[in-house]
């Protein structure tokens, strides 16, 4: 038996990337997935690869932001599929900026789409989630994408690591909310290192800051050297810890970190 077979699950930012590896991660296990993000071809052409392969996918444009779109999402999920078991909170932004030089509208964009987007997919999932938690061991699951910019701060990235660590500690409140209440639900927060991903070769581009590429390799080799392991993260590592925090393996797990860095915070 798969790990995560005839459960449902949402993906957001699943158009590529660690959304991408995750969405396609969840349907090997034999999960039904509705993966959504602002890019429609490339999450088209990510829900086609699913089903080509054997898997259960469909593809819905949403701009994480938005609650109207979060209600469409989730009734669209329950139509098509049934409901709601897991749910990805992985859409996000990475941009940077010095602080005395970051514009309002800047920090206000970044945390509408890695906050609020998060705590929209939780109170839209949560009720719908509920009515089918005592299917599983482990009830439902809500995994949401943090870094380890969730635990420690970085020179030109105040309002990512602000919005990162407010993952982290929402996670674990709401983790607690939904044990008390008795939902069987359990919320855990997933932290990656450095991946080899096209948010790296952004984020490696705004730290060169133009300099050309060999600033961009210098600034790769900086993030090889804070990783013990010796490599780069890849997109599948965090989709197998999605798969376990998703799957009845973690029956036992909520309101906690999940930290995927190859050694970095280990330091």
């Amino acid at each position: 038996m798969n790990r995560v077979d005839g459960k449902i699950a949402i993906v957001t930012g699943g158009a590529r990337g660690l959304g991408a590896a995750s969405a396609i991660r969840l349907a090997e296990g034999g999960a039904k997935v509705m993966l959504t993000d602002m890019r429609d071809e490339l999450g088209e052409e990510t829900a086609e690869g699913i089903r080509q392969a054997g898997g259960e996918a469909l593809f819905m444009h949403h701009d994480v932001a938005s609650e109207t779109q979060w209600v469409e999402v989730v009734a669209s999920t329950k139509a098509r599929f049934g409901g709601v078991d897991i749910l990805l909170n992985n859409a996000g932004i990475g941009t940077g900026g010095r602080i005395d030089k970051l514009e309002l509208k800047d920090w206000q964009h970044m945390m509408s789409i890695n906050m609020e987007g998060v705590f929209l997919g939780m109170k839209h999932c949560i009720p719908t989630m509920r009515e089918r938690a005592s299917m599983w061991e482990g009830g439902g699951s809500i995994i949401n994408i943090s870094s380890i910019m969730g635990f420690i701060g970085a020179p030109g990235s105040t309002a990512y690591c602000a919005s990162k660590g407010g993952v982290r500690l929402a996670t674990k409140a709401a983790a607690l909310e939904c044990g008390q209440l008795g939902f069987n639900i359990r919320v855990n927060s997933v932290h990656p290192g450095y991946m080899e991903t096209e948010g790296l070769q952004s984020a490696l581009r705004a730290i060169a800051r133009g300099s050309g590429d060999e600033a961009q390799e210098a600034a790769r080799q900086e993030m090889l050297k804070a990783t013990p392991i010796g490599r780069l993260g890849k997109p599948k590592d965090i989709a197998n810890g999605v798969l376990f925090l998703a799957s009845d393996d973690s029956s036992f797990m909520t309101g906690t970190e999940l930290v995927i860095d190859g050694g970095a915070l280990a330091q």
